[in-house]
């Protein structure tokens, strides 16, 4: 299966996020910008690592055009997480945004140092964070030419 051509077709998405509240907001944000992407979530460093290596219960996982990424994370963080994704020749063509409550700068260099695609903050209010994905979802579904599922 190959990622989308058109750039209107869905894409699967994968939202390593701890927070349910934040997991809640994303998913709203799906369902009320009518957003026909599918939306996986995982809630820790460890499960995402897992699920994108199709490991355990995740054996039957579909590789995800998209990895949208929290940094504060239980068992492997996201900065861990990222380095794992981006030097896994598999896994490294999958763009990642960073999506995360910490505005410190030396998280946004890490981020960037270890390939990050985009390092978002996360803002506190609703309607902004609902804009913030729509924005997110319609420069990789409409304007960015994502690679092939591998």
């Amino acid at each position: 299966m190959t990622a989308p051509a058109d750039g209107k077709s869905p894409i699967e998405v994968l939202l390593v996020e701890d927070d349910p509240g934040d997991v809640l907001m994303t998913q709203e944000a799906f369902e009320e910008h009518k957003l026909r992407n599918r939306l996986t979530v995982v809630s820790d460093g460890a499960e995402a690592l897992a699920y994108l290596r199709r490991e355990g219960r995740y054996a039957d996982a579909v590789t995800p055009d998209l990895i949208l990424l929290d940094l504060n994370l239980p068992r492997r963080d996201g900065r861990e997480v990222l380095k794992e994704i981006k030097k896994d020749a598999q896994l490294c063509r999958i763009p990642v945004v960073v999506l995360t409550t910490s505005q410190a700068d030396e998280d946004i260099l890490r981020s960037y140092q270890l390939h990050a695609n985009a390092y978002v903050t996360k803002p506190v209010d609703f309607e902004r964070f609902i804009s913030v994905v729509r924005q997110i979802d319609e420069f990789f579904v409409s304007v960015v030419k994502l690679p092939p599922r591998g």
